[in-house]
């Protein structure tokens, strides 16, 4: 994590369920905990916690988390705070949160765009998937978790050494169908992608 935006104490995928339970809109685990709760135990250390929910959400987010600090990531790699009563622009995508102004930083929201019921991949708009197959197997029906195919989609983008070590972790858990998807969009966007041949 970028220590200059402040320090981080990231909650435990149980300890979101309780922050957003009563959330009136879906939102699911996402990053590398999205993947180790697919693979059923954690692989590594999670510097924090990434949490996804749709842009026509958002609102239902900021009321939810009202007494929280809120930042956003506007532009891109700078924080600016995000009061209660201002729409988020549509060119954010990143939201910090922590409980106050001095409390260590616990949960990073991103948010995705949707257009006809089905989810948008923001780097590429020709990925598309409906959104209630954005719901991976880990989920159950208090905690959603992003399908290990669409995480590991977000991660492929100039992986980090992260990135790959969660891709060599998950990738022997995907089902054919995750297989057959992720190949088609890594093959779509990169052409030659170095994971295309694990898949």
């Amino acid at each position: 994590m970028n220590d200059a935006l402040g320090a981080w104490e990231p909650l435990t995928p149980d300890q979101v369920v309780d922050v957003m339970g009563g959330l009136p809109c879906r939102w699911w685990i996402a990053g590398g905990w999205a993947l180790d709760l697919h693979v059923g135990h954690q692989t590594r250390r999670h510097e924090d916690i990434d949490v996804l929910v749709l842009r026509e959400d958002v609102a239902s987010l900021r009321d939810h988390l009202a007494g929280w600090d809120l930042h956003v990531g506007d532009p891109a790699g700078s924080l600016r705070p995000w009061p209660v009563e201002q729409r988020l622009p549509r060119t954010v995508h990143d939201i910090w949160c922590r409980r106050s102004p001095s409390s260590p930083w616990s949960m990073q929201v991103m948010v995705d765009d949707t257009k006809n019921g089905e989810w948008v991949y923001r780097r590429d708009q020709r990925i598309r998937r409906p959104v209630p197959e954005l719901d991976g197997p880990a989920s159950n029906t208090e905690r959603r978790v992003l399908s290990p195919d669409v995480q590991l989609l977000y991660k492929s983008r100039d992986p980090r050494p992260k990135d790959e070590a969660d891709f060599q972790a998950a990738v022997t858990h995907l089902n054919p169908s995750q297989r057959r998807w992720l190949r088609r969009s890594l093959a779509s966007t990169s052409g030659a992608h170095p994971w295309l041949a694990s898949l």
